[in-house]
């Protein structure tokens, strides 16, 4: 039975399991940026981190509006992010050659270091958590919740 012929009652209860699924993403995802943001240096918010984070990720070297799409925020929201960050020398704004009036969003070592530090941080606070899932189920976790962001990544942008 394909989804459009499905009966209403299936479809809605269909539903109802998948809101639950990314309702319980979101709390996971709440409760996992508070732990994190407890353990980031003074000043520092989840956001600051999630930029370093990507530029570590995918590399530096991205524009502020390119950052601010791939984050789904205003370019402004980025702006003051990425300017909290440059203010402690945890990036540089560099000229875009491809375009004169443009930036180029650019990691230092700072920003990096930082980044190591915050995850060395928050490592005994997961390693609690490690004996509560055996091995096997927390990577098959992993690859459902990565199929999910793609899944969502993907559909963000039609």
């Amino acid at each position: 039975m394909t989804r459009s012929n499905m009966p209403e009652e299936s479809a809605s209860a269909e539903g109802q399991v998948v809101f639950e699924l990314l309702n319980e993403v979101g709390i996971i995802a709440q409760l996992s940026r508070a732990l994190l943001e407890s353990h980031l240096e003074d000043g520092l918010t989840i956001h600051h981190f999630t930029a370093l984070n990507h530029m570590v990720r995918l590399g530096d070297g991205q524009t502020p509006i390119e950052m601010a799409r791939a984050f789904q925020v205003p370019k402004t929201s980025m702006s003051h992010t990425l300017a909290g960050l440059e203010k402690r020398d945890l990036i540089r704004l560099a000229p875009n050659p491809a375009d004169g009036r443009g930036k180029l969003v650019l990691l230092t070592d700072a920003g990096r270091a930082l980044r190591e530090r915050a995850i060395q941080n928050i490592t005994p606070e997961i390693a609690k958590m490690i004996p509560l899932f055996e091995q096997n189920e927390a990577k098959r976790i992993w690859q459902s919740l990565r199929k999910l962001r793609t899944l969502l990544d993907s559909s963000r942008d039609k």
